[in-house]
This record gives C-alpha cells, sequence and structure tokens, in this order.
C-alpha cells in the first residue's frame, strides 16, 4: 500500500485530508496528467454512490482533470461494477468512482478502474501519488480551446442495465418470482429495481430512498434484518441485499435465513462444475472464507485458493490463474466470464439463473455446503507489531491450533484499514472457539503493554 491508496483506493472521512476538496483537486491534475501521456484523447468517466459528499468531491475531481486538458463524462450514480464496465464500453482511458463502498454516509473515497475495466495496478497508483506530492503540479495549464470539456453522460443506466439483462438466459424469466430488494439507499437505487423487473418479477423494493445520509444505515448488505423480516411476510421467494456501491450481494432465502457470499460462492461452483463451466475446476476465496467451503468443494472435485483479505486480491489471483469464479465471505462476487469487478446484481442474476434451470429454492441449494461455527474477535492495538515479534501470541495461536486439529483453524491478522488485530476461529463448538479467542486475544494485549 502506498500514502494514500490502499488495498482499495482512497478512503477517509470526507471533507478531511485526504478527501478533502483541495487534495482531490490535485489527484484529479495528476491523473489527467498521467493519461494525457498515454492517450492522445483522453476522456476519463466519473461516477458515485450517494453520499452527500459525492458532489462536492466530485467537482473537485473534474475541475482538476479538465484544468490539464482531460475530458470528463458524468455518469451519476451508478453501482461500482457498472462504472467499471462503462469504462471498457465507452472506450474511456479511465473510469473513477467516488464512493466509500460499506463506510457510514460521513466517509467518501476514490478509486480508479484502467480502460480495460480492472482496478488501476500498484505501479500507477505509486505514480499518481508521486505527481500529487509535486508542488507545484505543473508550471502552466492550458487555455482556451486546450480545457478539458465536462458533460453528463444521460443514458448510463441504461446502458448499464441492458449489459446485466444480457447476463440473465434469454430463454428465462422472473415472472412468478417474490422478491425483496434492498438497495441500501445507494447507487443501486434506480438501476437494480429496473433490471429485476423488467425480467418479470415481482417486486418489494426498500433502501430506494436515498438523502445523502442514509446509505448503508440500518440496511443494505450490512444490516439484513429487514430483508429477513420482509421476506416472511411478504412469503417471498429471496431476498437481495446490496451495499452502498452495489458490488456487495448478501441473500435471505425463502425461510428467512441469511445466505453469505461464501455459500452463494459454493451454489454458483457447484452449479458451474456439473455444467463443465467451471474454469480448472478451481474457486478463489480469501483467508475469512470458511472452512465450510472448503469442505463442501473437495466432495464434488473444486479446488480452493485462498489470497489475501481483499476482492482486489480474489480479481489478481483469478487473472493470473485464468479462473472465472471468486469471492468474499463479505459478499464480494467476481464472475470474470461477465465482469472485472465484484457485482452485487450480477451475482444475484447468477443465482437467480440456478434456481430458475434447477427448480430448487435457495433453502435446498444452500444445503450443498455447511457452515462451520466461526469466531472473529477484533482487539485495539495500538501499532501492529510482526506476529514473529509475540512468542507469547504465537505459542498460544500453536495451542489452539493442537486443541481444534483437523476440524478448525485460527487466522491472526491485522486489518488493512484500522488499528485493529483481527482473531478468527473455526470448529465444531462455539462455546470452545470463543474460549480459545479469549485467551489469544489476552496473550496479545500482554505482548503488546
Amino acid at each position: 500500500m502506498g500514502k494514500f491508496f490502499g488495498t482499495d483506493g482512497i478512503r477517509g472521512k470526507a471533507n478531511v485530508y485526504p478527501m478533502s476538496p483541495d487534495f482531490v483537486l490535485k489527484l484529479g491534475q495528476a491523473i489527467g496528467i498521467h493519461f494525457r501521456k498515454a492517450y492522445p484523447k483522453p476522456k476519463i468517466l466519473i461516477g458515485k454512490d450517494t453520499r452527500r459528499s459525492g458532489y462536492m468531491l466530485e467537482q473537485a475531481l473534474s475541475s482538476g482533470i479538465c484544468s490539464v486538458g482531460v475530458d470528463v463524462g458524468f455518469l451519476g450514480p451508478l453501482p461500482t461494477p457498472g462504472i467499471a464496465y462503462l469504462t471498457r464500453g465507452m472506450r474511456a482511458c479511465a473510469g473513477i468512482v467516488i464512493s466509500a463502498s460499506h463506510n457510514p454516509f460521513s466517509d467518501n473515497g476514490i478509486k480508479i478502474f484502467s480502460d480495460n475495466g480492472f482496478k488501476l495496478p500498484d505501479e500507477i497508483e505509486h505514480k499518481l501519488e508521486n505527481l500529487v506530492q509535486q508542488d507545484p503540479i505543473l508550471d502552466s495549464f492550458p487555455v482556451d480551446m486546450k480545457i478539458g470539456n465536462a458533460k453528463r453522460i444521460d443514458d448510463a443506466i441504461g446502458q448499464y442495465a441492458v449489459f446485466l439483462k444480457e447476463q440473465f438466459p434469454k430463454h428465462l424469466t422472473l415472472e412468478g418470482m417474490r422478491i425483496v430488494l434492498d438497495c441500501a439507499n445507494g447507487a443501486a437505487y434506480k438501476v437494480a429495481p429496473k433490471v429485476f423487473e423488467e425480467l418479470g418479477a415481482e417486486l418489494f423494493v426498500v433502501g430506494n430512498e436515498p438523502n445523502g445520509r442514509n446509505i448503508n444505515h440500518q440496511c443494505g448488505a450490512l444490516h439484513p434484518q429487514k430483508v429477513k423480516d420482509l421476506v416472511k411476510l411478504y412469503k417471498a421467494d429471496i431476498g437481495l441485499a446490496f451495499d452502498g456501491d452495489a458490488d456487495r450481494l448478501i441473500v435471505v432465502d425463502n425461510k428467512g435465513d441469511i445466505v453469505d457470499g461464501d455459500q452463494i460462492m459454493a451454489i454458483c461452483a457447484k452449479y458451474m462444475q456439473e455444467a463443465q463451466r467451471l474454469s480448472k475446476s478451481t474457486v478463489v476465496a480469501t483467508v475469512m472464507s470458511n472452512m465450510g467451503l472448503e469442505i463442501a468443494m473437495n466432495k464434488i472435485g473444486v479446488n480452493v485458493l485462498r489470497t489475501k483479505v481483499g476482492d482486489r486480491y480474489v480479481v489478481d489471483e483469478m487473472r493470473r490463474g485464468g479462473y472465472n469464479l471468486g469471492g468474499e465471505q463479505s459478499g464480494h462476487l467476481v464472475f470474470t466470464d461477465s465482469s472485472t469487478t465484484g457485482d452485487g446484481i450480477l451475482a444475484a442474476l447468477h443465482l437467480l439463473e440456478i434456481v430458475q434451470e434447477t427448480s430448487k429454492t435457495i433453502s435446498d441449494l444452500r444445503e450443498c455446503m455447511e457452515v462451520l461455527p466461526q469466531v472473529l474477535k477484533n482487539v485495539k492495538v495500538d501499532k501492529k507489531v510482526p506476529l514473529e515479534d509475540m512468542p507469547k501470541v504465537k505459542a498460544s495461536i500453536t495451542a489452539c491450533e493442537d486443541r481444534l486439529g483437523s476440524k478448525g483453524r485460527v487466522l491472526f491478522r491485522y486489518s488493512g484499514t484500522e488499528n485493529l488485530a483481527r482473531i478468527m476461529l473455526e470448529g465444531e463448538d462455539i462455546g470452545e472457539l470463543d474460549g480459545m479467542a479469549g485467551e489469544i486475544a489476552e496473550s496479545l494485549r500482554i505482548s503488546t503493554l
């Protein structure tokens, strides 16, 4: 990670450095300068979610880009994967997303896609960081007709909706299906209802009234309780909950039970494997994915590769190995035959395809994977001391691993965005796991005094 860019772009409290208009304007200039050198007629797309600060940062970013002679196209509120898709489809040199994903409305962030729809490589992010820190960033600016032009792209939602509907097999329909949809008062609030309604579903929509402050607030993929209640109330076939920028999907089945990203991956992998559509009989997951996923996949001859936490690491491994299904427990699902990044709406369509083709309910389909009990304990730390420099913590982890044997595992890692140590254990007995997590946490506190 660089000085400003983390594992998923730049993120922080809106109107506080580096998510302040002055910094974002300079970042826009750096982005424009970089792509102006690489493209004869550069055009950069900017999309956002529904946060109050989005308008402020959008204007600062576009001012910086236009000031160095590069054109801008405004997409308005649109899911992150939609911006990636349109960057490719409109042959832009880059697509910029103004969003803090699942964070509260007071935060915001910036992530950048290359012309191929994949997230910007680390080396280019480092170049942008170096450019931003130059003062002045340029000795002179273009004038007259050489100043960049900015205009709104009016049919962005329509273009993305058409793409999504094309991913659903033409011989299938959603007619007769009752779907509860929670758009998290975020970027999917227009496009998601449009797609599912036009495919024939009967919809019950919530989280589709953004006011700039209610994004992710007690709704969406992070808070699926409302969807659970509504699925039961309306006797719906499925509930679909997205996060603020709609690159995550959490499902509620027809019985009102939550189906997370691991379980969705298991359902999709089984179906794709049986249809001989799963590339190299492999799924790419992260170290946080439940051990039950590996057990379920081993039974059907599917290999599970694990990466560091973060959908960009999942995508990097998928590209490197030529795999076409991957994701995270949190609900990032990546289908590289159709998209370059996690896409909640697309993942929902793939899942609904399986429901329709197999004539099975989600509660039946999810039985392909048994979720092992999992305990996650977060411990605040003043500094992130390497595990190898904490022998007491290592000894505690080893002791727990010996007790769990082959029927569980222990994972210790530091958060990439906060001063937290994350201690995760899986096994058969939730009480035993909770006790062992407490033992490791105590050894950590003693070691960091």
